[in-house]
């Protein structure tokens, strides 16, 4: 069959398009421009009765939608949690989105199903955990944390999956740090958020154990029933370390599920110097990483991993007639460890990516992004107007203007409405702080200079209609 021309041309345009981007994304502003609606308005509101040409459509692309497009995948992007794809991970979805393939049952994706099992295993073995642990690949970290806590809620023998609980007498526990998507699972399971129990935290940030364990104890004599805690490698304000041996050791004791949230933080475990932050994490039941934020695989790609994966199958296990297979308990069923009978093959794009940079160069990558983050703690540090506020352990400074919120606030908005480099925000302690996470695979020092550059202009800029205000009071 001769090639659909059409496609063939519009797929050599993208494929142009993507090499490029991928070499000239410092040309685009970080955070789009456009004035809110503005995108939507230039949009026709209705569909079209015929069909369009494909390059139309790639002409519009590149008129329309890319100005509203904040450039995740640019090299002086860092807020939130800097993520990154990758020309190998690109090159899979290409495949994942031409193959279509649905990887619910075994038979319905053998390869779909069999890739993800090797891929995480994989990753399993590049950051150190036990044997005994199974990956299974979801969308994001929020949807891991809520599968490993409804598996969780089935270990505590609650007979929840057949009759439901009272989820207003469960209780979990996390620390103040922890990730908003912790307290979210609370809301899907019926727990809600009280159900969520949070931490006090020392003063680097840590879950306390001993007010773990109070806390606990506390609850059992109010009459309500533990079933897990959630500690955090890689907290998302600070990106704190849980001590997770000592919560291990209590969850233990008290009967809980041990799941933890090392979505960020876990990649790092990929480098010799760095294994530690796992430290404790082989006693876990479950743990999450996300490939898609510090391992140059494109959205969405979290790994759930489960020591008791037959808890998190009795779980969510459902096999209608139609969905009945001859291969019966002989091979995996991807459908039956979660919500979604649809399943991307997102196995293949991290498969590619592991193979194709491999752990040497994917530590490379790693160590220089670590490196970078402690030169911008270094030049915070040197400079008697900012404070650096927390620990750096991985790639994430978190800091402020001595001034105060609003000085923090200004010099946010200033240095994002610039183009020059996206930063974020968190509260730290009450106060208004920035954050400048470095994970782009295309990031030199010279990015991490120039945020940093726009940062103190900011605040020199800032200093200086201060100034001018007070020697022009108002009368």
């Amino acid at each position: 069959m001769t090639p659909d021309p059409e496609l063939q041309e519009a797929l050599a345009r993208a494929s142009d398009w993507a090499l490029r981007y991928f070499e000239d994304a410092r040309a685009y502003p970080v955070l789009s421009q456009v004035e809110p609606g503005s995108i939507r308005q230039a949009l026709p509101g209705a569909p079209p009765e015929e069909g369009e040409p494909l390059g139309a459509l790639l002409d519009d692309f590149e008129r329309l939608v890319l100005p509203g497009v904040t450039h995740w995948n640019h090299p002086r992007f860092f807020a939130y949690f800097g993520t990154s794809s990758s020309g190998p991970g690109v090159l899979a979805e290409l495949l994942i989105a031409a193959l279509n393939v649905n990887g619910m049952l075994w038979r319905t994706s053998p390869a779909a199903t069999e890739v993800e099992e090797v891929a995480s295993d994989w990753l399993r073995q590049a950051i150190g955990l036990p044997e005994d642990f199974s990956g299974v690949i979801n969308d994001t970290a929020s949807t891991s944390t809520l599968y490993a806590l409804v598996a969780a809620r089935e270990a505590a023998g609650l007979d929840a999956r057949r009759g439901g609980v009272d989820g207003r007498r469960l209780r979990y526990y996390a620390s103040a740090e922890a990730h908003s998507s912790v307290e979210k699972a609370g809301l899907v399971m019926g727990t809600g958020s009280a159900g969520c129990v949070r931490i006090p935290v020392d003063a680097q940030f840590r879950m306390r154990p001993g007010e773990l364990a109070a806390a606990i104890a506390r609850d059992r004599a109010a009459g309500f029933t533990p079933f897990a805690v959630v500690p955090t490698v890689g907290t998302t304000s600070t990106t704190s370390i849980d001590p997770v041996p000592e919560i291990a050791e209590i969850a233990r004791r008290e009967g809980l599920w041990l799941h933890v949230d090392a979505a960020y933080g876990g990649a790092a475990a990929i480098l010799p110097s760095h294994r530690h932050v796992l430290a404790g994490c082989e006693q876990a039941d479950s743990l999450v990483v996300n490939p898609h934020k510090w391992l140059f695989t494109p959205l969405d790609c979290s790994v759930l991993y489960c020591r008791r994966e037959d808890v998190l199958r009795r779980a969510f296990s459902i096999v209608p007639d139609y969905l009945s297979n001859p291969e019966g308990d002989s091979v995996r069923n991807l459908m039956d460890y979660g919500t979604s009978l649809g399943r991307r093959f997102r196995g293949l794009k991290l498969w590619f990516v592991l193979r194709a940079f491999g752990l040497e160069r994917a530590r490379q990558v790693l160590a220089a992004h670590i490196e970078m983050a402690q030169r911008l703690k270094d030049w915070i540090e040197a400079d008697p107007d900012f404070e650096v506020l927390a620990p750096v352990p991985f790639s994430t400074v978190v800091f402020r203007h001595r001034a105060g919120d609003e000085a923090n606030r200004s010099i946010e908005e200033a240095v994002n409405g610039s183009g020059v480099a996206l930063i974020s925000h968190t509260s730290v302690g009450g106060a208004y702080v920035l954050r400048m996470a470095i994970g782009n695979l295309r990031t030199t020092e010279a990015d991490v200079r120039a945020a940093w550059d726009a940062v103190r202009a900011a605040a020199a800029q800032l200093k200086v209609s201060s100034q001018t205000s007070s020697s022009n009071p108002t009368s």
